[in-house]
């Protein structure tokens, strides 16, 4: 356990802000099967923007509690003002982004673009701070590129700004997502830190996870594109570092259960027509994890036999616009499998 603020995180793992992911169902989904702290997608700081539909979806602020909403912008008074916007519509953690490496963020030198300027870091970290009476974190990089990875002094500076908490992706910003993640540089901000540290990039199993804490000294693990229709990782991670025993992988009750609450909530929160489009994408990702779980139960180590029917109904399912068509195609999708894998057993 380790805290933020006032705020006791038991389970150290925490679910990673991601732009058009980490929406509130998802969040939702996520705090049950076990992540200790969640964190909204990146909302703009510039206020003028906060008309349309998408920055009013990332505005709610209905989760769990401690909910942690997380900024993007390079003003600092800009900033500080959405800081206290978004803390009167209920946020009780600010997480600043520092850490995106996506092209668009960065031309308007905000996200990871940021590192390279360390006197508005620390600008930026002092007006939010400043403005807002709840706990701020920070989500960074390694550094700018392979030559300036300056984590060490970024993550010395948030602290002495009064940031409680840092996450950082094992990566630079000119890395993006590409090659393997480096915890090295992590390791050397935990000891030159006294705020909890969360280590980011690449863990995708309880045992990586393990292997990264051990190596980091981190006080959680941070995981990102990983959950992305593998939610209960979370639980499985938590597990494992509990007991040391690996959690038995979901059965396919479980995952139609789960795939079914998570699809219901998508209509509510976005309305149908919207609802059942996003859904597509979070079904792609449950399909593609189920493929991987498929091919690890085969003990004869043989291909998925229904890696068609995945393909084949994936193409299918991506054309359905109905919120009822959805639920009966998955009813259908998993009744297929079941089938199959009497027949197998």
């Amino acid at each position: 356990m380790f805290k933020i603020g006032n705020w006791a995180i038991v389970n150290p793992t925490i679910l990673a802000p991601m732009a058009g992911v980490t929406d509130l169902p998802f969040r939702q989904l996520c705090k049950k099967l076990g992540a200790g702290l969640v964190v909204s997608e990146m909302v703009t700081a510039d206020s003028k923007l906060w008309h349309t539909r998408k920055s009013q979806q990332r505005l709610r602020h209905d989760d769990d509690e401690p909910r942690s909403i997380q900024l993007a912008g390079n003003n600092p008074n800009v900033m500080a003002e959405a800081a206290r916007a978004n803390v009167e519509l209920g946020a009780q953690i600010i997480d600043i982004n520092m850490g995106c490496p996506a092209k668009k963020v960065c031309k308007k030198a905000a996200g990871s673009a940021l590192l390279r300027d360390e006197a508005l870091v620390k600008d930026i970290l002092t007006a939010v701070v400043g403005a807002v009476d709840v706990p701020v974190t920070l989500k960074i990089r390694t550094g700018w590129d392979t030559d300036n990875r300056n984590g060490v002094t970024i993550a010395k500076i948030a602290q002495d700004s009064g940031i409680q908490a840092l996450a950082v992706h094992g990566r630079t910003r000119a890395c993006a997502f590409k090659g393997e993640a480096e915890y090295n540089t992590i390791a050397n901000i935990v000891k030159a830190v006294t705020i909890p540290v969360f280590a980011n990039g690449d863990i995708d199993s309880p045992e990586k996870a393990y292997r990264v804490l051990e190596l980091t000294g981190a006080n959680a693990v941070m995981i990102g594109r990983a959950a992305q229709g593998n939610p209960w990782l979370f639980r499985e991670i938590n597990h494992f570092l509990n007991t040391g025993e690996k959690l038995a992988k979901p059965t396919l009750v479980e995952i139609e259960k789960i795939l079914g609450s998570h699809i219901c909530s998508l209509h509510n929160f976005y309305g149908e027509l919207m609802g059942a489009r996003i859904a597509r994408k979070h079904v792609a990702w449950y399909l593609q994890n189920q493929e991987k779980l498929a091919n690890s139960r085969n003990k004869k180590q043989q291909p998925d036999a229904n890696g068609e029917y995945h393909r084949v109904f994936r193409q299918a399912f991506n054309k359905i616009e109905s919120a009822q068509e959805q639920y009966r195609a998955l009813a259908h999708y998993f009744e297929t499998l079941a089938t199959s894998e009497d027949k197998a057993a």
